[in-house]
């Protein structure tokens, strides 16, 4: 089972050791705003019916970052990264860490609440459709 970190301990992972931050909310929640540098990959997509499992989800991974990679996943309040952290350590992945609360938090302050740096803007590549564009 995946490492479970504060948001604290998570920006203190990617500012000391590398780790990098991938935000499994839809692309909408990301758009709104999240942790600053981190890659969207969407564990769920945002439908008319609500949320539906993205198909491309681990193959987008797979291809975006090394199985060995330093991997801190968050949502908006910890279920759906904790679902991620078990399927890509499923899958081989290695260093994957699950930011417990998430953006907005749960049972403690997520990132957002923390005062953490957020941003609107995402690195060109960061996005899921750049993320996306590499598996065709």
């Amino acid at each position: 089972m995946a490492r479970r970190v504060s948001a604290d301990e998570a920006k203190a992972l990617m500012d000391k050791e590398g780790y990098v931050y991938v935000d499994v909310r839809s692309v909408p929640e990301f758009q709104a705003g999240h942790p600053t540098g981190a890659y969207n990959v969407p564990l769920n997509h945002m439908g008319p019916q609500g949320m539906a499992p993205n198909e491309q989800f681990m193959a987008a991974m797979e291809k975006a970052f090394p199985k060995d990679g330093k991997l801190i996943v968050a949502c908006k309040g910890g279920g759906r990264s904790a679902r991620a952290a078990a399927m890509l350590e499923a899958a081989g992945f290695t260093n994957v860490i699950d930011q417990r609360a998430g953006f907005e938090g749960s049972s403690e302050p997520g990132w957002r609440p923390k005062g953490l740096p957020v941003s609107q803007e995402a690195a060109p590549d960061h996005t899921w459709d750049a993320v996306q564009s590499k598996l065709k």
